[in-house]
């Protein structure tokens, strides 16, 4: 049985090692924007107290930011029910908008947010080489063997 709840305070260190682990690093590039685990808020899928799924967001003048999306057992509707999660609280909240920001290696990722209502708004170019000179350890070759060069922005309207 999986478990959805708020992150809280008390799980800012366990974050920040779920981010060294799957991210390579305690913070999120995305934007040109750095968020590092006390400034998101979010929300953790467990089975009986391990992390099997992490939504976190970034909520700022009616925009509601998906910083990081991570299902670690694909197939089982984690990281829908996590995106459920994160347009319910965006509609709490009274944002505008559900956004997001993928890279151009991430087709998996691509597919998964469009089947659940996102579209493309921006396709940032070169922004990967911008985001390398604060976290350097970025690759330069991302998922498939695809060259990790630009953002792309998702979202859905609220």
């Amino acid at each position: 049985m999986f478990t959805l709840r708020h992150l809280t305070s008390d799980d800012l260190p366990r974050l920040r090692q779920f981010w060294i682990e799957h991210w390579g690093s305690d913070e999120v590039i995305a934007r040109g924007n750095v968020y590092r685990p006390e400034q998101v808020e979010g929300f953790v899928m467990e089975e009986d107290g391990e992390w099997i799924g992490l939504l976190t967001l970034f909520i700022r003048d009616g925009e509601c930011e998906v910083t990081s999306l991570d299902s670690l057992r694909e197939g089982q509707g984690i990281g829908s029910r996590l995106i459920d999660k994160a347009l319910a609280e965006a509609r709490a909240r009274n944002c505008r908008r559900l956004f997001l920001i993928t890279t151009n290696d991430n087709l998996n990722a691509l597919g998964f947010y469009q089947k659940r209502g996102f579209e493309m708004v921006a396709v940032r170019r070169g922004a990967l080489n911008e985001s390398r000179k604060i976290k350097p350890n970025i690759p330069l070759i991302g998922v498939n063997g695809i060259p990790l060069r630009d953002e792309i922005e998702l979202e859905i309207k609220l």
